[in-house]
């Protein structure tokens, strides 16, 4: 196995960790990680449909994750 697949593996089993945590900075924190690992692995075999919806994926829990540092700061 190459180290891409592994990557995308890794990244996969982290958003899944992600989905069944309760806390939602933690959960967001480990979509981002996730994402970020998939976007490698997408990269890595040239699908750009993926890589795309791996970026867009990765803002929107960026996004989520600061505007919920945000509310809970408030």
């Amino acid at each position: 196995m190459d180290i891409y697949k592994f990557v995308g593996i890794l990244g996969l089993v982290i958003i899944s960790v992600g989905v069944f945590w309760q806390k939602k900075y933690l959960e967001y924190i480990l979509y981002i990680i996730g994402g970020l690992a998939l976007l490698v692995y997408s990269y890595s075999i040239g699908d750009w449909i993926f890589i795309i919806l791996q970026v867009v994926f990765t803002i929107s829990a960026t996004s989520h994750l600061l505007r919920s540092l945000k509310f809970k700061k408030n």
